[in-house]
């Protein structure tokens, strides 16, 4: 079982893409290599193999976080299944985790939603996905400096308030108000529920 992100930039033509192609690689490469594991295709479109499906949503939220701190969004599906064919390039391979990723990514405009799971059970979809509404009432509307503080305290999770704040250059006092403002427990809790869910959905 495997974990398929499918996304597109939000409003991609507000910034020229020099300014978040070379960020958003870097961030890719974190979880595997190009172009087996992850592309970026038609300019703003990606697509992401996470190996270990209980880590998409945290993948996802990296993701979220990155373009947050330079004002824009991303719109992401989760597809979570199998991989019945590998190709040389992510594209090109198959399986249930793909379709899943594809079908509830073409629904996520008309939605006006901008992340959503498909694990192929539906009682466990409308769990999870509730769960990620709720969630995008307050990361939609994380400003940079919020959406900075999640990406760095993501990234290094061992780190003191402290030590986050000697990465961000603030005090540890700023580093918790932001902590508050981007409701970072409130997004762990979400994503060791979903982790915990996903490891149930494998067993």
């Amino acid at each position: 079982m495997i974990s398929i992100i499918t996304g597109d930039i939000v409003n991609s033509r507000k910034l020229s893409s020099n300014v978040w192609i070379d960020g958003l690689k870097t961030l890719l490469n974190s979880f595997g290599r190009s172009p087996n594991d992850w592309e970026i295709y038609r300019g703003d479109e990606f697509q992401l193999e996470i190996k270990n499906p209980e880590e998409a949503f945290f993948a996802a939220l990296q993701i979220k976080a990155y373009f947050k701190t330079l004002k824009l969004d991303a719109r992401m599906s989760i597809g979570i299944g199998d991989k019945t064919y590998s190709a040389q390039k992510i594209s090109e391979s198959n399986g249930s985790a793909f379709l899943r990723s594809g079908e509830v990514f073409q629904t996520l405009k008309k939605q006006k939603v901008n992340l959503a799971v498909n694990t192929g059970n539906a009682e466990l979809d409308f769990d999870l996905n509730l769960k990620l509404r709720l969630a995008s009432t307050f990361m939609d509307s994380w400003l940079p400096q919020s959406a900075e503080l999640v990406q760095v305290a993501m990234q290094n999770p061992t780190l003191s308030q402290e030590g986050i704040g000697q990465k961000l250059g603030i005090n540890q006092a700023a580093v918790s108000r932001r902590r508050k403002r981007a409701q970072y427990d409130l997004l762990l809790e979400t994503d060791h529920y979903f982790r915990q869910k996903i490891r149930n959905l494998s067993v």
